[in-house]
């Protein structure tokens, strides 16, 4: 059961992340771009002339891993599933760099018994010369096997603002992006190496037919989605993107992202499905532009 006291004091120290103009269109292409290689817009992520950055790479700089699974946290990793991904962008990425990252726990939610708790991590991006806000980014991790942590000290804090819900009208516009056979494996090459993505046992013995897409792949699909939909592939009109994970991604699934666009003409909201399986894999997606 999960040590409340230990884990909000958790102890990530800064991480020091070098990256280059390689592992930015190594991520560009790993969620989806690249895939028109004949695209002015697409190659503006996977060439190095001019390089732009594709936004939602934040989520693979300074990631604290699998730190869950340590067992002075006292929580059951192996049921541990990705409940919602935020990031808020205040200074575009730059396509080759040294960042600092800051990780912290910042709340733990017990749910009662029976019905898991709720971690949330924050992790503050800055340029290393500067100091420059960069991003900030918000990990919401449902821990299915912790339920009634509280019951020890009493101690457990309130749950993150929902997601607000989502439009009862009809779309504004779709998109239809289809992911590579191989796209968790080449996915994984940005930093996480789940076996869960790449090993056939592994994902069996998880109660999975194949491997899965990391959800953070589809997460970038979503960025790469209004990139091309509304933001004529500019970086830097992304503000915020948050969205919550239902299902999971196959690698050769084809997704359909569904938007909404607001009233003052900056706020999106969204939803991505795979209609050949008849799922709902993003829900509750909401995004801030310029």
């Amino acid at each position: 059961m999960i040590d409340y006291q230990t884990c909000k004091q958790w102890s990530f120290g800064e991480v020091r992340h070098r990256y280059g103009e390689t592992d930015c269109m190594l991520y560009a292409l790993a969620v989806g771009l690249g895939a028109d290689p004949g695209s002015p817009g697409e190659l503006r992520y996977t060439y190095e002339k001019d390089l732009l950055v594709v936004p939602t790479m934040a989520t693979v700089i300074g990631a604290p891993g699998a730190w869950w699974r340590d067992p002075r946290t006292g929580a059951d990793g192996s049921k541990l599933v990705h409940g919602e991904q935020r990031l808020r962008l205040f200074k575009p990425l730059p396509p080759a760099g040294t960042l600092i990252a800051v990780n912290r726990v910042r709340s733990l939610t017990d749910k009662g018994p029976g019905k898991g708790a709720i971690g949330v991590v924050t992790r503050d991006i800055r340029d290393a010369q500067s100091g420059e806000m960069i991003a900030e980014g918000m990990n919401v991790s449902v821990l299915r096997g912790d339920g009634g942590f509280s019951a020890a000290d009493g101690r457990s804090d309130p749950a993150p603002t929902p997601l607000p819900p989502m439009p009862d009208t009809p779309f504004d516009c779709s998109v239809e992006l289809a992911t590579l056979p191989q796209a968790a494996l080449l996915y994984r090459l940005t930093g996480d190496m789940n076996p869960l993505h790449a090993d056939l046992e592994f994902a069996a013995r998880a109660g999975f037919a194949r491997p899965i897409l990391h959800g953070l792949c589809t997460y970038g699909m979503a960025c790469h989605a209004l990139l091309r939909t509304y933001l004529d592939f500019e970086a830097a009109r992304l503000r915020s993107l948050a969205v919550r994970f239902t299902a999971p991604v196959f690698p050769g699934d084809v997704l359909t992202f569904e938007f909404w666009r607001g009233a003052d003409r900056g706020s999106i909201r969204f939803r991505a499905r795979c209609d050949a399986r008849k799922a709902t894999v993003l829900d509750h997606g909401a995004a801030e532009i310029d």
